[in-house]
């Protein structure tokens, strides 16, 4: 796959399992996801696992939109991945969480890659009010990863 169009890591003082489990859970994910405040699964299969599907909230400011997701990768304590779509059908975003054991505990890097056509980019920029999408996501991540260290280290 190419360079991801944003990208940020951060180390966590919590098991890999721990994470991941953190990562997978929709419900919870508002808790620390600077830009989704909730996801739930959709379709027969409710857990994270490869061609599960799940449907994303999000929120910058006043504007809200939801996206239609689909689980590509889901490795226990090392990798989640999902394809990002408008209406289950426009592309928008890959995002992917690797989780590498390290002595402290892990190391979690998050990226996306933007994925969005012409028509897309326009529809974007003016359901979410951000015009610099890779800036955007990489300050978002960074807050991201840091609730999510928050959380993890918690308990």
């Amino acid at each position: 796959m190419s360079e991801p169009s944003a990208s940020a890591s951060i180390e966590i003082d919590a098991p890999p399992e721990r994470v991941y489990e953190l990562v997978t859970d929709l419900e919870g994910m508002g808790a620390w996801n600077a830009e989704c405040e909730r996801a739930r699964w959709i379709g027969e299969v409710r857990s994270a696992r490869r061609g599960a599907r799940f449907r994303g909230s999000n929120r910058n400011g006043s504007r809200r939109w939801s996206t239609v997701c689909t689980v590509t990768a889901a490795e226990p304590g090392r990798v989640f991945a999902y394809h990002v779509r408008a209406g289950g059908m426009l592309d928008i975003a890959v995002w992917r969480f690797d989780i590498t054991p390290s002595e402290m505990g892990c190391v979690v890097e998050q990226k996306t890659w933007d994925t969005r056509g012409r028509f897309m980019l326009v529809v974007g920029r003016l359901a979410t009010n951000v015009a610099d999408r890779a800036a955007h996501n990489a300050a978002n991540m960074r807050r991201s990863l840091e609730g999510l260290k928050r959380v993890a280290e918690s308990g």
